[in-house]
This record gives structure tokens, sequence and C-alpha cells, in this order.
């Protein structure tokens, strides 16, 4: 792919440019050799990072629990925008269009400094497909679409009528034009504390054009795979060093239809794909029935990676399962409480991933969502306030939910002796 040859014929041999993560057919490489990881979704990492906003105490001892247990690779929201309304979040790297917070940017520089002393890689999102950080339904809103109808906040507000909101940022030419000048501005930015382009940082493995952006109805395909296009082509015009992928849940975000995922995702320019899977929100598990539907939501999470598989097979290109997770027993969001289906459901996408490198098939990696860390829910129905500790859950979810524990010491040694192994692979 791109990234790889246009180094060499770019003469970019220094040691930092053989840094990069680079992609050869189905599989990335990185130092010269195959790169596969079990990594970690962080959405929140820049904030924490944030002097003003977040806990670098705690960001420090988190990421070396992180790189401890062999996670080097984390997806991380670039900032949010707007932040004004409950159940988003609040500290906002664009509070208003073309407005930046200079501490979550700060954020930013200085988890990408941290990391980059740890040698662990980050995927950067640009933007988000839902209400939780602001992200395209913000735009809209900015750009004269009326009020958000974010479902946190009023029954009448559902998630079609949402999603529906939403789909209109593809054909909206203001929104469109104010999120690329947000790429522009994010990609040419000159870390504070490294001193070193964003361009040039091999800190960074991929800019990712957003999280999970849908086609949302079959009549939008054309609008979306339009948008989706320019935009992987103004990154790639922007940075010719770093991996681009969409963000995409695959199947689930092309309208139930995996040709549809395959034909959005016939840009060259993509470097790699994505798949997400969750199986509470795709009612394939009900925590109050949890002996009965495992093995049900196991069953269909596998026959949706085949799927995955199969299409990065013919588009000949690595993929990634970046988003999976499942709730702890009774949906608890004690850090005590069971997590051993937690566990066998985690060990399926793990399995699955050591057998693709060792059949030399396109699944090359994994993020689970996501690491908690130190961060723990306050309040008993789990709701997130201003000022309190983040976990992996974003605002709008019980805090904990999802949320892998810096004291889930057997889910940590899972991940840590399977990252060991794959790396022997």
């Amino acid at each position: 792919m791109k990234k790889s040859i246009c180094m060499l014929l770019l003469g970019c041999l220094s040691a930092s440019a053989q840094n990069f993560v680079t992609v050869k057919g189905t599989e990335f490489l990185r130092d010269g050799k195959a790169y596969h990881y079990i990594g970690a979704n962080y959405w929140y990492g820049a904030l924490l990072a944030s002097e003003k906003y977040g806990d670098r105490k705690r960001l420090l001892r988190e990421l070396d629990q992180l790189k401890a247990n062999g996670m080097d690779n984390l997806r991380v929201l670039v900032g949010a925008d707007g932040g004004s309304y409950d159940y988003t979040v609040p500290y906002a790297l664009q509070p208003k269009q073309g407005q930046y917070d200079a501490a979550v940017l700060d954020g930013l520089d200085y988890l990408l400094s941290e990391m980059k002393k740890r040698d662990m890689v980050a995927v950067l999102y640009l933007t988000n497909n839902w209400e939780w950080s602001g992200g395209m339904s913000q735009y809209l809103e900015w750009n004269g679409y009326g009020e958000i109808p974010n479902p946190n906040l009023k029954p009448e507000n559902t998630w079609p009528k949402f999603m529906d909101y939403v789909s209109q940022f593809h054909s909206c030419g203001a929104c469109k034009e104010a999120l690329e000048k947000h790429i522009r501005y994010v990609i040419g930015r000159t870390n504070a504390y490294t001193k070193t382009k964003y361009t040039e940082d091999p800190t960074i493995m991929a800019w990712q054009v957003a999280n999970e952006p849908r086609i949302f109805k079959v009549e939008n395909e054309k609008a979306f795979t339009n948008w989706l296009d320019e935009t992987v082509n103004l990154i790639d015009s922007l940075d010719k060093n770093h991996l681009i992928c969409t963000g995409s849940e695959g199947k689930a975000g092309s309208n139930d239809d995996i040709a549809a995922f395959e034909r959005t995702h016939q840009n060259p320019k993509i470097d790699y794909l994505t798949m997400h899977i969750w199986p509470k929100n795709w009612s394939w598990y009900d925590y109050k029935n949890e002996k009965g539907t495992l093995p049900t939501a196991i069953a269909k999470a596998t026959d949706y990676i085949e799927q995955h598989i199969s299409a990065a097979q013919k588009l000949n290109r690595p993929i990634v399962i970046e988003e999976f997770g499942l709730p702890r027993r009774d949906e608890s969001l004690l850090p005590t409480s069971d997590v051993s289906s937690r566990n066998a459901f985690y060990e399926v996408f793990f399995d699955r991933l050591s057998k693709s490198i060792k059949d030399k098939q396109p699944l090359q990696a994994v993020n689970f969502w996501g690491y908690g860390g130190e961060g723990r829910a306050v309040h008993e129905n789990g709701k997130w306030e201003k000022g309190e500790a983040f976990t992996a859950d974003p605002p709008q979810e019980p805090q904990g939910l999802n949320a892998v524990f810096s004291t889930d010491e057997t889910t940590l040694q899972l991940i840590k002796k399977y990252n060991r192994n794959i790396r022997k692979l």
C-alpha cells in the first residue's frame, strides 16, 4: 500500500520514519516486522492528559499498566465538539465551530509525548457519528439544522429521529467544510512537548475519519460514499506518512449489508478496514439470561467476524476489530463483580485473531472497549457528572458498564498472555 511505498520512493529512511506503521497486502508492518496487537479503546486519553481537566499522574500510571500488559495500541478521540449538553463530553476541543480550547490540545500533545516514551501508538479519530462528543450532529446544529434531537435528553427524541438528523451531514456543504477545516487544523499541528509535527510523528499509527460513520439509509449511500472519499483523499493529501481508516462498524453501519460496506470502502487510500461488535446493543445478549444468551452472542459475533474477514480478503486490506465489549455479571458497575462471561467473550476474539495470524488471513488486530483504568462509577445508577473521573464509558452510558478496570487482574492477564503469544507467531 502507499505508505510503505511512498517512504522508499521519497528516501524517508531516517530512524523515525522506519517506525511508522505501514501496510503490505493484508498485513501491518512496524520496524520491518509484522505488527499484530490486542489494544484498547481509550477515548478520553487526551482529556485525562490535560493539565486543566485531567489527571496526569493517573494517566502515567495507566499507560504503564497498559504497556506492562502488552497493550501498545490505543484508540483515542481527538477532543469533542460543543460540550454544552448534558450527557456529552463537556471539555470540548472545539467549544464553538472553528474555536479551540488550548488546554485540550495540550492534553493531546502530552498524551502522544508520553506514549512515545513507551513505544506506543495511537489511532486518532477526528469526529463522531454519535451525540456523546458532539461530532456530526453538532456540526449540523452549528450550521442551521435545528437543535440536536439528543435521545438522552427528551423521550420524544428517539434514536431513529436522531439518526435521520445525522444523515443530513453527508449532504451539508457547510458542515463538511467545517470538518475539513478541523481536520486541516489538527493534522497540521506540531506537538508542544516533542516539537515534532503530527505528520512526522510515528506515535500516530493512523488517522480515522470518524467513530462509526453510518450510511443510515439506502438512498444516502451515494452522498455518504462521496463524503467518505473526499475526507479520505483530504487526509491523504495532508499526510503521506500515516495510515487512514474510516472507523466503520462494518455491516452494522452499512444498512446491515456487507456488500454496501465493500462498496463504500473501494478507495485505495483507505489503508485498512475496521469492524465493531456490540452484542448487548444489537440484542444478541441479555444479562438477565446470561447463560442462555452468551452462546448466541458468541455465535453471532463469530459469523459477523467471518463475513468481514471475507470482505477484507476481497479488498486485500488488513482488518481490525476495534470495538467490542460485554457487561459484567448482572450489569454491575462494581470492579469486584464477576467478569467470567466477559473473559470468555474476549477469548473468542483473541483466539480468532491468533488463527488469522497463523493462517495469514486479514484479521490483524483487536481493540477492546475499553480501558477504564482507575476510573469508577461515583453514583449508584452510573451517571457521570462534570468533574468526576473518566471511565471507558462515555458520558451517556452507566460508568463502568463496559470498562476494564486496573483491578481486573483476570482480564488483564488474559490480554497479556495473548499479546505475548501473538507476537511469537
